[in-house]
């Protein structure tokens, strides 16, 4: 029997108070329809995204996004005054290729670009083996927590190595700016898996480190499941490419072979950016940001941003996202953790590195994000006449001098942001408690940890932020250094067509740390995208013989 035919489309800009349920906000999109002559009786509504306008303080309101369904297509003339857009769910069409490939795909690293690579792969019949050089889930919350507890860094296994890459530990925002039609995709998946039917509908959608970590377990045992080889504590160390295409890589779990390769190394895998650079494989620098973690009480930012309706049950805890361009150099807020921690984020010994993290019910006392001033690639000096060395060289710089400020036993450097203006001196916290490590911080001057210029940002962002959201620039605004790992500081060139790396077309780089996503959903996506590249020129392995090798 022929499926019924169902057309769907979407009606923005409901507006309705913040005490309206969901049933309320269809209802105001059916009476808009209603208004404008259209009869309602056999359409379908449901949420498809809600956001919070704060614009006006004495009147926070939801505006919202409506999916109408029908039997039958709307007239375009009555599309075109309400504003409908036609809408369809894409999903990845995925048509396999005829090259062989000669042996399974391999995929490192475990964050959003390889998961979802390995698990489209894994779906699709080609038991790709998927390795991280950090621990599973369990081991590495285990090895995250002596490091906050004892001050005993895993540098293969800590907040931005192991299952699930640096957003396992942060607080799962899959808030992205690409438009491309996988991003419902990598939210349906997620839900899927376990993440909160709630990710499909909010304009800002989180999943919170403690269900993600549930969630990227799921994603990694149905990838094992599916026949893939899922291996730990397993750094890629090197690779050769053979004349009959395969590629043979040395782990630091053993030898593996592979008919195509997936550099999904996240922004932090300092030792393989230099393996690559050392295979002369095209890579360029990229602007990059550094500053500091912003905290403040959470309760202050919500008066701030929502007045009377802080406290609402329906609204949650404020965001905000603030930047500023008029300055010496751009400065932007990132990352924003409401009823978040600041949390030890090193990955090498004798650098000290903070990020955000929080659980989904964001029920902290303290809010933070990151305060970051962006750098061109012109603030890198060569090293060995790289660029891109230079800019990790800049980091580890920062880095390190943040760990001496703090005490050189990742104890984090804070100051009072009245002391860091001058307008105060030998401040300690007080009403604004630091959260990193529970409180294991030194007071200290900041300043020598950052060049003189990201200092002056930095001191003139937070006047001109101050002037956006009331308080943000409170003398008692506790700072923590260094945020410096926003973002890969370069990115491994590939051929547009094809996502393969410029010069090897059996390579695969994806994802933040090849320098083409910025967060969790577009990593995803991208990683997606390198997966259907993969499948639509190499066909997977023999229901008898496999690979063949």
């Amino acid at each position: 029997m022929k499926e019924k035919a169902v057309y769907r489309y979407l009606i923005s800009g409901v507006s309705t108070p913040v005490s309206a349920n969901t049933d309320e906000i269809c209802n105001e999109a059916r009476i808009r329809m209603k208004r404008r002559g259209i009869d309602t009786r056999t359409l379908h509504f449901r949420l498809y995204k809600r956001s919070v306008d704060a614009r006006r303080r004495n009147d926070v309101r939801f505006v919202s996004a409506v999916l109408v369904e029908s039997g039958s297509p709307i007239p375009a003339a009555a599309r075109e005054r309400l504003g409908l857009r036609e809408w369809s769910d894409e999903k990845p069409a995925c048509p396999h290729g005829t090259e062989p490939l000669g042996a399974p795909p391999l995929v490192v690293g475990m964050g959003p670009a390889g998961l979802f690579a390995a698990l489209l792969l894994a779906e699709n019949g080609y038991r790709p083996i998927l390795i991280d050089r950090g621990d599973n889930v369990e081991d590495r919350v285990r090895a995250v927590e002596r490091f906050r507890q004892n001050a005993i860094l895993d540098p293969e296994s800590n907040i931005q190595f192991g299952a699930g890459g640096a957003g396992t530990f942060s607080d799962g925002k899959l808030v992205t700016r690409i438009h491309d039609p996988y991003c419902r995709y990598v939210l349906e998946t997620f839900r899927r898996f376990g993440a909160p039917e709630e990710i499909l509908m909010l304009a800002k959608p989180h999943i919170g480190t403690d269900v993600l970590r549930n969630v990227v377990s799921a994603i990694l045992s149905e990838i094992g499941r599916l026949g893939s080889r899922v291996i730990y504590r397993c750094r890629m160390d090197d690779f050769s490419e053979s004349a009959d295409g395969t590629i043979s890589v040395r782990t630091a779990a053993g030898d593996l072979r592979c008919g195509a390769l997936f550099l999904a190394l996240g922004h932090s895998a300092r030792d393989t950016y230099r393996v690559l650079l050392e295979k002369q494989f095209a890579i360029e620098p990229k602007p990059m940001s550094v500053g500091v973690r912003a905290e403040h009480l959470q309760s202050d930012i919500d008066r701030a941003m929502y007045g009377s309706f802080a406290g609402h049950p329906n609204l949650g805890h404020a965001e905000y996202a603030l930047s500023d361009t008029k300055g010496e150099r751009g400065v932007y807020t990132f990352c924003m953790c409401p009823g978040g921690e600041v949390v030890p984020a090193a990955s090498e010994s004798g650098g000290l590195v903070v990020n955000g993290m929080s659980n989904h019910a964001r029920d902290g006392k303290n809010a933070n994000a990151a305060v970051a001033v962006s750098l061109s690639c012109n603030d890198y000096e060569s090293v060995d006449g790289s660029r891109v060395l230079g800019a990790i060289a800049l980091q580890r710089k920062i880095e390190r001098a943040a760990f001496a400020a703090g005490g050189s036993d990742y104890a984090a450097p804070v100051t009072t942001l009245g002391d860091f203006l001058g307008k105060t001196h030998g401040s300690e916290p007080t009403r604004v408690v630091p959260s990193y490590r529970g409180g294991i911080v030194r007071v200290t001057d900041l300043a020598p940890v950052f060049p003189a210029d990201v200092v002056r940002a930095l001191r003139y962002a937070f006047a001109s932020f101050g002037r956006s959201l009331e308080g943000f620039d409170a003398p008692d605004t506790v700072l923590t250094a260094a945020e410096s790992r926003t973002s890969a500081p370069l990115r491994i060139l590939r051929l547009p067509e094809t996502m393969a790396a410029v010069g090897h077309d059996r390579v695969y780089p994806c994802g933040e740390g090849a320098g083409y996503a910025g967060g969790i959903t577009s990593a995803g996506v991208d990683g997606l995208r390198a997966a259907l590249a993969m499948m639509k020129r190499f066909g997977g392995p023999d229901e008898n013989h496999g690979y063949g090798c």
